[in-house]
């Protein structure tokens, strides 16, 4: 691999570079260290990218490392009602992901990050939201970054932020053949439980008794929006948690002690470890469910990000 020349040569010092290491929290921690410390080797280029789903436009932005490659990628999945840059950061000129693709590209991971349809300025209408909908988008996705040029296709992970989390178990089971290794990042573990804190069983009931009919309705932050029968139905019939135990492939989960959306952490990522057999691990932050960017700024996003890159140098 081309990525991180210096970061390599620090992981293989302290024998954590091949796949299938042991879970040992001080080799770990001593991963997230080195990642820490390592710098960027690499600018990096985006580029909008137009990606065709049955006739309906997937818009992507790549993010290529400048150099020969080819270089591992990493498919990033925005969460519930977000797009695919996803929140703004405080305190930078920067969003979730777009900040989160630069760290990756600068140490050698391409990424590309999706709108779904029906989201930020892809195709569709997002009243068609469904979870079943989007992991289908992200199996495409994942098709079109594997034969991308100067893309090692045979070393893909997959980044998920709630219910992008959600989407990415689907995908990992879906593809656990082309998929290497699966970061969630503050990931629906419990649609039920998740999906009433944000809507409220009035919202539910009524949207399962519309007949396929878009109801309408405020969220917490004040946005109104509309979703079908459909979204509704596969709160209470898509499991995650069940998805994942599928793929045996590494798996982080990372979360914060503050989420109330996906509550109560860490028990709420726990779960999904329970129950899935392959290399993993939980990392628990003092942050919200989006890492505090609206909050604070990026330090726990930094965070996040760092024991993503310690995770991708051991498991891609």
């Amino acid at each position: 691999m081309k990525t991180s020349v210096s970061l390599v040569l620090v992981l293989l010092l302290l024998g954590l570079a091949a796949p299938g290491f042991a879970q040992d929290e001080a080799e770990l921690q001593a991963a997230y260290e080195a990642a820490a410390a390592a710098e960027g080797m690499y600018g990096v280029t985006e580029t909008v990218v137009n990606i065709d789903h049955m006739g309906y436009n997937i818009v992507g932005t790549l993010a290529m490392p400048d150099g020969e490659g080819p270089f591992p990628i990493v498919l990033l999945l925005h969460g519930f009602t977000g797009q695919r840059h996803e929140l703004p950061v405080v305190g930078t000129e920067e969003f979730m992901y777009g900040r989160t693709a630069r760290h990756l590209g600068e140490r050698g991971y391409a990424s590309l990050r999706i709108d779904f349809l029906g989201s930020g300025e892809s195709d569709g209408a997002w009243e068609d939201t469904t979870f079943s909908g989007q992991i289908a988008d992200a199996l495409v996705a994942l098709e079109y970054a594997s034969g991308l040029d100067g893309v090692d296709g045979e070393r893909i992970g997959i980044i998920g932020l709630s219910q992008g989390g959600l989407v990415a178990s689907g995908t990992a089971a879906a593809a656990a053949d082309q998929v290497d290794t699966v970061i969630l990042w503050s990931p629906v573990s419990s649609p039920p439980m998740s999906y009433t804190i944000l809507l409220g069983m009035d919202w539910i009931s009524a949207g399962l008794a519309s007949g396929g009919e878009a109801v309408s309705g405020t969220l917490p932050w004040g946005a109104e929006i509309a979703l079908r029968t459909g979204f509704f139905d596969e709160i209470f019939t898509v499991d995650p948690v069940g998805e994942l135990a599928a793929y045996g492939g590494p798996v982080q989960v990372v979360v914060g002690t503050r989420d109330d959306t996906v509550w109560p952490q860490p028990q709420a990522g726990q779960v999904y470890l329970n129950y899935h057999d392959g290399p993993e691990q939980l990392v628990v932050l003092d942050g919200d469910h989006i890492f505090d960017v609206l909050a604070t700024g990026p330090a726990v996003l930094d965070e996040a990000i760092t024991w993503a890159l310690a995770w991708l140098m051991l498991t891609l």
